[in-house]
């Protein structure tokens, strides 16, 4: 669970694994200039970083793909992955947008999968997503993954109707989600706020029986509501 101050605003305490001094410096000055966020420890490979995530039990880990002595997947399966007795929400942040990175990563349980290049608002939503239990990858990963994981649809499978049908403005949410958008970006292009967006997405997850935003994203996909790439 994230902390609080007293009686403010919860707290979600972030470590950082990355076998680079630069970037763990630069990802660190991004997520302190956040309030709602702090970095508690910092570490240069794999098993340093588990051996960390074990005495400070973050509520995210930002973690690296290739890194010596444990790579980021490894890593994250130990974290996050099924068996995990309490688990670390982990978003993986990585220079290198490559399938052979991605599913495994999100096998392993990864809440998240960001490029580098994403930038610091995109970043902090990815922790923040991620202390919350849902998901989110970077929009350039999010359409390929997406295409991979509903083609070819099989005939035999059908997804039963449901039980509550979503509202127009959710089915056009869902396919906000379905691009890759975050709930900020979904907010400025539909004229209301993050906080409105949130409430249609966990309204979004409840109907579907879905864990997080990368199943309303099939769902959205197999449905034909996946909006328009920008």
């Amino acid at each position: 669970m994230t902390r609080t101050n007293g009686d403010g605003p919860r707290v979600i305490r972030t470590l950082i694994a990355d076998d680079q001094e630069a970037v763990r410096r630069g990802v660190r000055r991004i997520l302190t200039a956040q309030p709602d966020i702090e970095v508690v420890g910092e570490a240069a490979d794999g098993l340093a970083a588990l051996e960390l995530a074990a005495e400070l039990r973050p509520d995210v880990a930002l973690v690296d793909i290739r890194m010596p002595r444990m790579d980021g997947l490894e890593l994250t399966r130990r974290l996050a992955g099924p068996g995990v007795a309490e688990p670390v929400r982990v978003v993986v942040l990585t220079t290198f947008d490559l399938d052979e990175y991605v599913y495994p990563a999100l096998r392993h349980g990864a809440s998240g999968f960001l490029l580098k290049r994403s930038g610091p608002s995109l970043l902090a939503e990815a922790v923040r997503a991620a202390a919350d239990g849902e998901s989110l990858i970077s929009p350039s990963v999010t359409v390929r993954l997406l295409r991979h994981v509903t083609a070819p649809r099989r005939p035999e499978r059908k997804r039963p109707a449901l039980v509550v049908p979503l509202t127009e403005r959710e089915v056009e949410i869902a396919g906000h989600v379905a691009a890759g958008r975050t709930n900020a970006d979904i907010a400025a292009e539909l004229f209301i706020s993050p906080g409105t967006v949130k409430t249609h997405v966990a309204s979004i997850q409840r109907k579907l029986g879905v864990a997080n935003r990368v199943g309303i994203a099939v769902h959205a996909w197999e449905m034909g509501w996946a909006a328009r790439e920008r």
